[in-house]
């Protein structure tokens, strides 16, 4: 599996009303609502400090509308790459969380990963593939601060391969992955860029 080569940023598309029904998304393509579109503006505050040099969106169009707000803000074009799009749930697609939750007894989001259908993709097939792409980019743009606008999936198998664990993840909230020696921490991004 490629690794990053540096330290990199992520940040969660804003909600959906899917999100606020607590449904799995997936690669279903909705579009942010009010809420969602309201933490992209907020996110762009909070990275207005950070020197960011590109802007990378997974292809669904609630990562691009919130990527595009972003890179409005920072007057930087938005790049699109599939290498960053949402896990495929498969069957539990729509399906409510908490009732999936219920259904096989889990008593914590990510356990969600053991339980995941045939029909969908495999949890390693997440992680692999997004941090295959951060590698790819970051090679691309040697120096450059990127900006990854994806999904708490995504992140969460990216923070699981480097970090050990999952982290707690807000819609519409940055969160640096930094590089310490051999190992990984993720932080969040607070106001103006400040850690």
């Amino acid at each position: 599996m490629a690794l990053p080569s540096r330290s990199f940023l992520c940040l969660r598309h804003g909600t959906t009303d899917w999100n606020r029904q607590g449904r799995f998304q997936g690669r279903t393509d909705n579009l942010l609502n009010t809420d969602g579109i309201a933490q992209a503006r907020a996110a762009a505050s909070r990275l207005a400090g950070v020197p960011v040099g590109v802007i990378v969106a997974s292809p669904l169009r609630r990562a691009v509308q919130t990527a595009e707000i972003v890179g409005a803000a920072l007057s930087l074009p938005v790049a699109i790459d599939a290498g960053i799009i949402e896990c495929d749930f498969g069957s539990l697609e729509g399906q409510s969380i908490r009732d999936t939750m219920r259904k096989h007894a889990l008593t914590a989001l990510e356990q969600l990963v053991s339980i995941l259908p045939a029909d969908g993709e495999p949890w390693a097939a997440v992680s692999a593939r997004a941090l295959g792409c951060i590698a790819t980019l970051q090679n691309r743009h040697q120096g450059a601060e990127i900006l990854f606008v994806c999904h708490d999936a995504v992140m969460q198998a990216i923070a699981q391969v480097l970090c050990g664990s999952f982290f707690e993840n807000r819609y519409g909230t940055p969160f640096r992955f930094a590089r310490e020696g051999d190992g990984w921490t993720v932080h969040e991004i607070g106001q103006f860029g400040q850690m």
